[in-house]
């Protein structure tokens, strides 16, 4: 009955954040409150609790990130890119696209697809305004490629770290498992942007004159502000890299990095906490309550064990099932969460399978949690983070805006993983 209830809660706010007519923070926040108040959450525990709580983790690399980011931007760093961008684009919208494209992509494997949305998107938004653009087709293909390339690597999708983990899976497993299919799925997905977002390829032979005509050298506001900035930025991208070897979580790493930029750099702490998006904080920590609710109740238990009852003497119907079932449940209930609740779930039916049969599992779960954060507009952090930053700087992005063409790269993407499994591991 518990279940039930917090389910017809979660399913009513999610229809409410679709329809767009509340504030999506109010929202989540209501209903967080709602459950707990009717004991369908963990309570208390919602603040401690590694798998039914709030993940601090999560909610602190976002936080140190955007303070990083704050500063940096004071150094004129991203005018530089967006007009290195644009000249290099030759103004063409398509070619800029694609370049944003392969940026993003190649960045979210090492940066992890999160920070790397948080550096991109600044850039995408000065350069659309230099071409008199929207950038909006922009950013919504910059958060579909994040969530493709992140998947390749350990560190690039949160969901990874947590299978990685769980399955004691390396670097090196992820990079030859999942960066043959996601190198595909990405070369597809650029092709396919060129018809998705073919009425915002609007080319301006005077607009594209004025930017080559630009000095990006000009943009540099403060050169040694941008030499302090550009060095803790490396160790704090080189912690990222290494926090599996380190034994830190790239939440510590992002907050003693916004720290030591902060005394480096000797700047003012209230008008970088300005820039801080604390909507969309506040909106992750109400979300991450009402998820606490359906792991709390054994909604997403149930599920799980289903799956087991049903898949766990048949390997290829099990990957199947947790390819797809992950991409759609993925969609909905935030893939971070989903991932930690449904892990231990998959390593049960793992352990019931003959050695060596189970391996195939967690990639399929890897993939379908990866590519399901494409699904909607709040399937993954990095969608979150994006289209807070679009509407803080004016240029608003609806769910239903994001989702049309999220839906559609999460099925193809999916699809594609499917046969890819199949054909490796099952043929």
């Amino acid at each position: 009955m518990t279940g039930i209830l917090a389910f017809s809660i979660f399913a009513v706010s999610f229809f409410l954040i679709a329809t767009e007519k509340i504030d999506k923070v109010k929202i989540v926040l209501v209903a967080a409150g709602v459950m707990t108040v009717l004991g369908l959450t963990p309570g208390a525990d919602v603040f401690f609790s590694e798998h039914e709580g709030v993940d601090w983790n999560v909610l602190f690399l976002l936080f140190g990130m955007m303070i990083i980011v704050g500063i940096v931007k004071q150094t004129g760093a991203f005018d530089y890119l967006a007009i290195w961008a644009a000249k290099r684009s030759r103004g063409r919208p398509y070619r800029l696209m694609v370049m944003l494209m392969v940026i993003t992509a190649i960045a979210s494997p090492f940066l992890d697809n999160v920070t790397t949305i948080m550096l991109v998107v600044p850039v995408t938004v000065v350069v659309c305004k230099r071409l008199a653009i929207s950038p909006v087709p922009y950013i919504i293909a910059e958060i579909l490629a994040s969530n493709i390339g992140g998947a390749s690597t350990l560190i690039g999708d949160p969901p990874n770290i947590i299978i990685g983990s769980r399955a004691g899976l390396s670097f090196n497993d992820f990079l030859v498992h999942m960066t043959p299919i996601v190198v595909i799925v990405f070369v597809v997905f650029v092709l396919l942007t060129r018809v998705m977002f073919r009425k915002s390829f609007q080319y301006d032979p005077e607009r594209a004159a004025e930017i080559m005509s630009l000095q990006e050298r000009r943009a540099i506001k403060d050169t040694g502000l941008l030499v302090r900035c550009m060095a803790v930025l490396v160790l704090v991208i080189a912690g990222f890299s290494l926090h599996s070897v380190l034994h830190v979580e790239p939440s510590i790493v992002a907050m003693v990095g916004a720290g030591v930029m902060l005394l480096v750099t000797r700047a003012e702490t209230a008008e970088v906490l300005e820039e801080v998006e604390w909507h969309t904080l506040v909106f992750f920590f109400g979300l991450f309550v009402m998820v606490s609710g359906l792991v709390h109740t054994g909604v997403i238990e149930a599920v799980g064990t289903w799956a087991v009852d049903t898949f766990a003497d048949q390997p290829l119907a099990a990957a199947t099932s947790l390819l797809f079932g992950s991409a759609v449940l993925g969609a909905f209930f935030d893939n971070i969460p989903y991932t930690a609740t449904m892990a231990p779930i998959v390593e049960e039916v793992v352990a019931q399978l003959p050695a060596g049969d189970g391996e195939p599992l967690w990639w399929a779960f890897a993939l379908g949690a990866d590519f399901g954060g494409n699904g909607t507009a709040i399937a993954a952090s990095a969608n979150v983070v994006a289209i807070g930053i679009a509407a803080q700087t004016g240029n608003r992005i609806s769910f239903w805006q994001f989702t049309r063409y999220g839906v559609v790269v999460t099925v193809l993407s999916t699809v594609m993983a499917w046969v890819y499994v199949w054909l490796r591991y099952f043929v």
